[in-house]
């Protein structure tokens, strides 16, 4: 089934029907109320930018060549791109408007719309189309500061590992059309350089190919390394680390794919504690680590059970397993946001709905930057996984 956003442009005549639009999502109508910069957006409030990005894009005769499917994406993206600045927009004293933390905040929200679409009018976003749409809107002002970046070769190849490149170009050429602003020409040309700095990189609709799974963990766990080094793999045990909310079906994964693995449960954990999910974790986790160090010294597998939802926490994992030498995937597992709240409810100890939310409202769905493999379950369904899937075709997920 191809996936369409609602009152996407289609051919031949590609016209945005802007008065459904805004009549559906609420968060498209935040956007009129939201002011911007003038020097930068002379054009006014962020809801006459993001149609003009769109009208841009939908004139790019590149995007009207794409497969149905894709133009929907980029077109969701472009809707979305913005999508936080009514949130994070602040007028300082002296009158100076910024909108500092939209991109992440962003991306929170996009995901967050796409997910658990309250309006029905979103059909149902397969995983993939859904990520890709949130790494363009997390990724949208890349091109914009490549060249001022201390690192442009590793920001481009870190990028490349989530999102196509040359969609995010077409993405930011229609950002800068929508505008009006004294430097658009310099805002166009900066687009330019950097679709051919990621031709130059061989990471412009692909990802960045590394030599292997542990060369491409050593490059993003270490300073000033080179993308092209093929590490030596010495190691000789895996480490499991699950990752998704409350009731997303982690037991169950387990269960099926690890039964005969040891599991590290902080769940279990505080139904043996008699600590309540509301309260400090600091013993539980201290308890689960040492657990853990036990089976690390013998290089024993094992799986960590948590909801690990942030990529801090996970960083500081896979810094602990990865230091007595295990091979660490992560498995992420996902449901329907509906079905979440449905089985939270039948659980023996129910999580607090506040909880859950605001777990989802901070969820950094992990990607192939943080480990040796990545593991994607949708319901129970394997969707795609790095590194094997990111290759096909020169499209990135399976």
């Amino acid at each position: 089934m191809t996936w369409i956003f609602p009152f996407a442009p289609l051919p031949p005549a590609y016209r945005i029907d802007w008065p459904a639009l805004e009549a559906a999502f609420d968060w498209l109508r935040a956007m009129q109320d939201c002011p911007q910069n003038p020097v930068f957006h002379g054009e006014g409030d962020v809801l006459t930018h993001t149609k003009m990005v769109c009208e841009a894009l939908a004139a790019d005769p590149l995007w009207q060549a794409l497969e149905t499917e894709d133009q929907s994406v980029l077109f969701a993206a472009a809707l979305l791109h913005d999508v936080a600045k009514p949130i994070v927009t602040k007028i300082d004293e002296t009158g100076a408007i910024t909108a500092r933390g939209q991109g992440r905040k962003g991306m929170t929200l996009a995901r967050n719309i796409l997910w658990h679409d309250e309006t029905g009018l979103i059909p149902p976003v397969p995983f993939h189309l859904r990520e890709m749409i949130v790494a363009l809107v997390r990724q949208s002002s890349l091109p914009f500061h490549l060249l001022s970046n201390d690192h442009p070769r590793r920001e481009v190849i870190k990028a490349s590992q989530t999102v196509r490149c040359d969609w995010l170009e077409m993405l930011e050429r229609a950002d800068a059309q929508g505008r009006v602003c004294a430097d658009q020409a310099e805002l166009l040309e900066k687009v330019a350089l950097f679709g051919e700095y990621c031709r130059e990189q061989e990471c412009y609709d692909r990802p960045f190919r590394f030599p292997s799974d542990y060369s491409r963990f050593i490059y993003f766990s270490k300073e000033n390394a080179d993308p092209l080094y093929h590490a030596f793999e010495t190691r000789d045990f895996e480490v499991v680390l699950l990752c998704g909310l409350a009731g997303a079906g982690k037991d169950t994964l387990i269960a099926r794919k690890y039964p005969d693995w040891p599991v590290i449960s902080l769940d279990a954990l505080r139904f043996e504690m008699e600590v309540d999910p509301t309260d400090n974790q600091g013993a539980i986790i201290t308890a689960a680590k040492e657990q853990a160090r036990a089976y690390l010294r013998v290089h024993q597998k094992f799986v960590w059970n948590a909801t690990n939802v942030t990529r801090q926490l996970r960083s500081q994992l896979i810094g602990l397993f990865s230091g007595y030498g295990a091979n660490v995937t992560i498995v992420y597992v996902e449901a329907p946001f509906t079905e979440i709240l449905s089985r939270n409810r039948t659980r023996s100890k129910v999580v607090p709905e506040r909880i859950i939310h605001k777990m989802a409202a901070k969820l950094e769905i992990p990607d192939a930057t943080e480990a040796d493999r990545v593991l994607y379950f949708c319901d129970g369904t394997e969707v795609f996984r790095f590194p094997e899937h990111q290759f096909e075709a020169g499209v990135f997920f399976a």
